[in-house]
Order: structure tokens, then C-alpha cells, then sequence
């Protein structure tokens, strides 16, 4: 099973999976690039980019797990969704952002229950069902942060 070039650029999120160190963070900084495009933060396109992305993420990551082995670094299209998912319908202001990141980024390599158990589903489901857990805990955290601080 081969990968193609297209494939290759969507599943490792512009190629972050393939820097060697931090490739996740890399990835969530990509997802963070996109969402500062002006109008990506409404939450119709926001739904639809993700629902797109999971999609691509599964088929694709099926593919880069047969080619890197479980659940691979080079594969970074998972942490894209994770970060689009903890930034829904939260104020698009700068320290929103950086604190949403920090957030993730820890969720996502702590992985609490049950977003661990998920990773062990077979091929792109488990690359991308963990981080769309973890990303759906920073949503909560975030939008308590935000409606206790603003």
C-alpha cells in the first residue's frame, strides 16, 4: 500500500510529521496557521474542515500505519483535528489561542481515559479517535477558562 504525494501532504499536516523531534507539536502549529485565517473560526466551516479532515484521517492514517507501524509521528493529521476541535466557538483573541494550545498539546500526550484506550483501535481509527478525545476535553476546560475569566 503506497502512499501518494497528496496523501502524504494532508496526513502529515504539510510534512510536520516528517521534522524529527516535537512532529505533534508541529502539526498543531500547522492546525493553529490554518485556524488564523480570517472566517475558519466559524463554526459551520470549523465542523465541516474537521469532519473532512477525520475522514481523511482515517483512510490516510490506515496508510501511514502500514508503512511507519502504529500509530506513527509522520502521521500528524489527528493532532490538526484535535486543535480545530479544542478551538470551537471559543473568542478568537491571542491568549485564548496559547492557552488552548498549551492545553492540547498536554492532553494530548497524557492521553486521559478514556482517549488512551482509544488509541489501541485499529489503524487510523486509533490515530485519530484519541486526539478527537483530548481535543474535546481542552474544548471543555477552555470554555470553562474562558467563562470564568471573561
Amino acid at each position: 500500500m503506497k502512499i501518494n504525494p497528496i496523501e502524504k501532504l494532508i496526513g502529515s499536516a504539510f510534512y510536520t510529521g516528517f521534522i524529527p523531534f516535537a512532529s505533534g507539536t508541529f502539526g498543531s502549529l500547522a492546525a493553529l496557521i490554518i485556524y488564523l485565517i480570517p472566517g475558519f473560526e466559524n463554526p459551520t466551516v470549523m465542523i465541516f474542515a474537521i469532519s473532512i479532515a477525520t475522514v481523511l484521517g482515517i483512510r490516510i492514517g490506515n496508510k501511514f500505519e502500514n508503512i511507519y507501524g502504529k500509530d506513527p509521528a509522520e502521521c500528524t493529521i489527528d493532532e490538526v483535528v484535535g486543535m480545530w476541535i479544542s478551538l470551537i466557538l471559543l473568542p478568537k483573541k491571542i491568549w485564548i489561542i496559547a492557552v488552548t494550545f498549551v492545553i492540547w498539546r498536554l492532553l494530548d500526550i497524557i492521553k486521559p481515559f478514556p482517549a488512551r484506550n482509544l488509541e489501541k483501535l485499529p489503524g487510523g481509527f486509533g490515530i485519530m479517535f484519541d486526539d478527537i478525545a483530548s481535543g474535546i476535553y481542552t474544548l471543555f476546560l477552555m470554555h470553562i477558562i474562558v467563562y470564568f475569566i471573561n
